[in-house]
């Protein structure tokens, strides 16, 4: 592409021809559609298996893996090679990265959307996010002054400012690398945790706001020169170990003056900075004591964008990309969204966001092929996913678990929560697990009805809504099933999809197989294959079988084992569980894997002794690190063979454990203490 210019602090704005989409998923499907409006050539990256977001991008480029997306050198190459002019990175992976923007720019010439790596540094990092609202006169929770990643320096100032307290990483995001410690004894485990999500290793402690709190975060859009608009707040009180479930705007807090020193704080520190594009200002707020305190700023476009451009009529995204192209941030504001800021809004919207997720198995990731869908549609409902009827659509490991956000917009909270009930209500999702469960019973909740869940509603509530989540979806699905008879009988075209059920497979089904080489003029050959024992089938996602083989000019049939797996499944966890060994979850000795992963490390060996509740092993799924504690306690006389960084699927048999007398258990333990 010639010379790149010469380094500053803000890349040019200018014109965007060419435009890399660096991201994946639903996302980077809404990106694509945004640049289509605005004439903007596009180009996806995606993976083998997973593609389903390219449609309507001009051009695919595949890449080795999902580390690929992580790969700073590698874009770049990528970049230089098609005289790409502009990276839009959403949010994840490289969207926070100053490394990212600087070396795009410096080295490829090409402008990353987004405020810069100058701006980036100030506010991407949480602490000094911190420093900066200090600086604007704006209240923060009492926090260590420079991160650590020494267990005593957290020890130190926890004992300080008194328990809870958050364990956050600096760099941070989605949830990850953030632990809540309400009391000492939890400190070393959480600490460990957070830092292993950190690229960074280190953490920082800040005195807890929890009870009676909301999660109020502003959407600010600047040009860099100052000047800054805010398109109102959004609320995402209800959340899950700090991960947003579901999202609303504007607040249901009624104390619009109250909220409305949040949005100024948020303004004035957007102005302080000069801060460029699209940014999110965090805080934590009680509407009772009116107190509120700074959290964070995500300097990126973020998940719950939707809600924001329901209630102002227009396209964040496409404000996004006028702006980097050289618009002012007033002129922007009015081409793209319909509704005027310095109006408070009158329509009510909530995004319920579907993930593959088992919540009955503490919210564990569920991999395999999704084998059909159903997704709600009508007046005042959104969808946005980058699942496609007809293709197959994988959830493997590599990536997060979101699959589809719905988004309802009504003219009173009243209708909102009505229509995210029949909203739900129409969605269906078969071959994974999802938390389609746990929404519907949120938004049948009177709590949440009256619009006064805070961050800690979820957690606290829990239990019960898990069980109300079953009893609704049973429900439902018995309404349904006389519908779904007759439909099935007189269509075989539903673009909902099919029964996870495997195909039927039984011993003694053979068949005669023609097969010929197409590319010479050669006769067909008629092979013969028999199934002489079905010892697995789940078909064609795995199948495990004995068979007869036979060929042309074969004297007798050759024995042989099958072993079959589904050739796009991105995870390789399906093949983990035939390769190793199933607890038994009804054996209290049986210390089982409850969710596939990736497992980290293994803590105890062969012949320790253990108590009920220690942990036995750390799986990582997208990038969380979860334990894997025992039941019971007694002598570990077996532990898998599955090493450090293998998939390992849900059930599998992590060790095994043999009782003893507890007297002797004590005693031991004691003797290396």
């Amino acid at each position: 592409m010639g010379s790149a210019p010469r380094s500053s602090d803000v890349p040019v704005r200018r014109p965007i021809k060419k435009l890399l989409i660096a991201n994946r998923g639903e996302i980077a499907k809404r990106m694509i559609d945004s640049a289509r409006e605005l004439s903007i050539e596009t180009l996806a990256l995606t993976t083998r298996d997973d593609h389903g977001h390219a449609l309507g991008a001009d051009h695919i480029i595949t890449v080795p893996s999902s580390r690929s997306y992580l790969d700073i050198a590698h874009l770049v190459d990528i970049v230089r090679h098609h005289s790409i002019d502009a990276v839009h990175p959403g949010y994840g992976f490289l969207s926070e990265s100053p490394d990212f923007a600087r070396r795009m720019w410096e080295e490829a010439g090409a402008v990353v959307i987004g405020p810069g790596w100058a701006i980036l540094e100030r506010t991407g990092d949480k602490l000094a996010a911190k420093r900066l609202a200090r600086e604007c006169g704006v209240p923060t929770l009492p926090a260590t002054e420079k991160p650590t990643s020494h267990l005593d320096d957290v020890r130190r100032f926890a004992a300080q400012i008194g328990y809870p307290v958050m364990l956050k990483a600096v760099d941070g995001g989605g949830g990850k690398g953030i632990r809540l410690v309400r009391q000492e004894s939890e400190l070393e485990s959480a600490a460990k945790r957070a830092m292993s999500e950190s690229p960074s290793h280190e953490i920082f402690v800040e005195k807890a706001a929890i009870d009676g709190f909301r999660h109020i975060e502003v959407q600010i859009i600047g040009d860099g020169s100052g000047r800054v608009r805010h398109l109102w707040e959004r609320e995402c009180s209800v959340q899950r170990r700090f991960q947003k479930i579901v999202e609303l705007a504007p607040s249901t807090m009624s104390d619009r003056d109250f909220v409305q020193s949040i949005v100024d704080a948020a303004v004035r520190v957007a102005e302080h900075v000069k801060y460029l594009s699209l940014g999110t200002f965090e805080f934590l707020a009680n509407s009772e004591s009116r107190d509120f305190y700074f959290l964070e700023v995500n300097p990126r476009l973020q998940v719950e964008h939707t809600v924001t451009e329901s209630i102002m009529s227009g396209d964040v995204v496409k404000a996004q990309l006028e702006i980097a192209q050289g618009t002012m941030v007033d002129d922007a504001v009015a081409r793209c969204f319909a509704s005027d800021p310095r109006t408070s809004p009158k329509l009510k919207s909530i995004q319920l966001r579907i993930t593959a997720e088992n919540v009955q198995s503490d919210w564990s990731l569920s991999i395999g092929r999704i084998d059909g869908f159903a997704l709600p549609s009508g007046n005042g409902i959104r969808v946005d996913t980058h699942l496609l009827p007809g293709q197959t659509n994988i959830v493997g490991s590599d990536f997060d678990s979101l699959l589809v956000k719905i988004i309802v917009t009504a003219t009173t909270w009243e209708d909102a929560v009505r229509k995210c009930r029949r909203a739900l209500d129409d969605t269906s999702v078969s071959g994974v697990k999802t938390n389609l469960d746990v929404l519907r019973a949120i938004v049948a909740h009177p709590d949440f009805e009256a619009g006064t869940c805070d961050t800690s509603w979820l957690e606290r509530n829990a239990a019960p809504l898990l069980a109300s989540g079953l009893e609704l979806t049973k429900a439902l699905e018995s309404k349904r099933a006389p519908r779904l008879v007759q439909s099935t009988s007189s269509s075989s075209g539903s673009l909902t999809g099919s029964s996870n059920a495997a195909v039927s497979l039984r011993k003694g089904d053979a068949w005669a197989l023609k097969i010929s080489d197409t590319s010479a003029a050669a006769a067909s050959q008629t092979h013969h294959f028999r199934l002489t024992k079905v010892i697995r089938n789940e078909f064609p996602a795995l199948l495990r079988a004995e068979a007869e083989y036979s060929f042309p000019g074969s004297h007798a049939p050759l024995a042989i084992t099958l072993e079959a797996t589904h050739s796009t499944a991105s995870s390789g966890s399906v093949m983990a569980e035939s390769k190793h060994r199933q607890g038994n979850r009804d054996n209290p000795r049986h210390v089982t894997i409850p969710f596939p992963g990736k497992l980290v490390e293994f803590l105890v060996d062969g012949g320790d002794l253990v108590q009920p509740g220690q942990v036995i092993c750390v799986v990582q799924q997208m990038k969380m690190e979860l334990e894997v504690r025992t039941s019971a306690g007694g002598r570990v006389v077996w532990i898998t063979d599955a090493e450090d960084g293998e998939d390992v699927a849900e059930g599998t048999l992590a060790a095994e454990l043999e009782e003893v007398n507890e007297d002797a258990v004590q005693g031991e333990i004691k003797s290396k203490l």
